[in-house]
């Protein structure tokens, strides 16, 4: 009995593993491929090989981003701080009348069903 349907799309691995270490999404992938996302997904090869490369991807990204910190940029300072040490900017923000005196700000619960019933006042 001969074969039926299509035959089997040939995968790539090597520039798989490529275009994942550079962050590539998997509909990026299977476009350059021209291989249905769906047909990659159901792949266990091309699932462990894009896994693995994006973790790799990010290792060398935070990598380089932590040699610049230690080189001294300070934005990149910040914002490692921010992401792994939980720092943040501090932010007081206070306004004042034109006669001196603090706002008032007065917040009233409404009931919901008088929402939704059109009653609000």
């Amino acid at each position: 009995m001969a074969k039926r349907g299509r035959p089997k799309k040939q995968i790539d691995y090597e520039l798989v593993k490529k275009l994942a270490g550079i962050m590539c999404t998997q509909e990026e992938i299977a476009n350059i491929l021209e291989i249905s996302t769906r047909t990659l997904q159901r792949d266990s090869k091309f699932c462990r090989i894009y896994k693995t490369a994006r973790e790799n991807g990010k290792m060398s990204l935070r990598r380089m981003q932590f040699k610049k910190a230690m080189e001294g940029n300070v934005t990149m300072l910040i914002w490692l701080g921010k992401q792994y040490l939980g720092q943040k900017e501090q932010q007081k923000i206070e306004h004042e009348l034109e006669n001196g005196k603090k706002p008032q700000i007065k917040i009233e619960l409404v009931d919901a069903e008088q929402v939704e019933d059109g009653k609000e006042s």
